[in-house]
């Protein structure tokens, strides 16, 4: 049993939960329309709930509520549905702090300030399924405000999902992107060569680096070595590798396990010289 604190609009309240005594944001269709402050009511079947007494990486689930209008919560929450189907049940903490993006999101487009995010194209492949989620963003947008939005907001909307589905900060998975983007760069400067981004084997190097850069950050360690093969074998290919790997540990503040060259070292070789092809 839920007693109402505020009415936020026809399809949101602040309520509390009489047996944990915790206030939350209950949205969905309907379940503020017609309700008084005090009234006690079930929760409504296709109702979403988040927790008010939680913490975001933007400040205080309750402070965000209070500055945030209604409107944008609303259209949080349905990103989130969006990204549930897809994912599963995700961290709901992350409602306020994508509502409060989405919001300044708006407030730029309507002063014409649109953003550019160089790492879009990144943030395409290497979150494609959090993207792919996140560009309902456009459709709710052009219904009810007859807005468009582009590519690039959507790719910060991706991020924010995927930090939802992998308790990871925003910032880490902005930092992964960054972090690919600066190797990809690399490679093709060490060859001289443009990797063709349409191909197989480039999505393959890109999502190789994204899981190498979660283990260096996690402290993660490969168990198979293929350090001396790939120097012995491909020694232009691992040369190359080594040198990326030292700027990424650089790059990123973390020390890099040496295994982690001989694997980086099977992709350039496969991506740029169209070697091991079976491997």
């Amino acid at each position: 049993m839920y007693r109402v604190s505020k009415v936020l609009n026809n399809n949101g309240v602040i309520a509390i939960n009489m047996e944990d005594n915790q206030e939350y944001v209950l949205l969905g269709k309907g379940v503020g329309f017609g309700r008084k402050v005090s009234q006690r009511f079930e929760l409504p079947a296709e109702c979403t709930r988040y927790r008010l007494a939680d913490e975001t990486p933007r400040g205080s689930a309750r402070k965000l509520a209070g500055s945030v209008s209604p409107e944008y919560l609303e259209i949080a929450d349905e990103v989130l549905r969006e990204a549930e189907r897809t994912f599963g049940d995700l961290d709901r903490r992350i409602l306020f702090s994508l509502a409060d993006h989405i919001s300044f999101a708006v407030e730029r487009i309507r002063a014409g300030e649109q953003i550019s995010n160089p790492l879009t194209g990144d943030i395409k492949v290497l979150f494609y399924s959090e993207f792919k989620a996140a560009s309902i963003l456009k459709k709710i947008l052009r219904e009810r405000m007859q807005m468009e939005i582009d590519d690039h907001e959507i790719g910060y909307v991706a991020l924010h999902i995927h930090s939802a589905i992998g308790d990871e900060d925003v910032s880490v998975a902005m930092q992964t992107a960054r972090a690919v983007r600066e190797c990809i760069a690399a490679i093709e400067q060490e060859t001289g060569n443009s990797i063709d981004v349409e191909s197989l084997s480039y999505n393959r190097l890109m999502n190789h680096i994204k899981y190498m850069v979660a283990r260096i950050i996690k402290r993660e360690l490969l168990h198979l070595n293929m350090n001396s093969y790939m120097q012995s074998e491909y020694p232009e290919s691992f040369a190359i590798a080594e040198n990326v790997c030292r700027h990424l540990g650089k790059s990123i503040g973390a020390e890099m396990d040496e295994t982690e060259i001989g694997y980086l070292a099977m992709h350039i070789e496969r991506v740029c010289f169209g070697n091991l092809k079976g491997q």
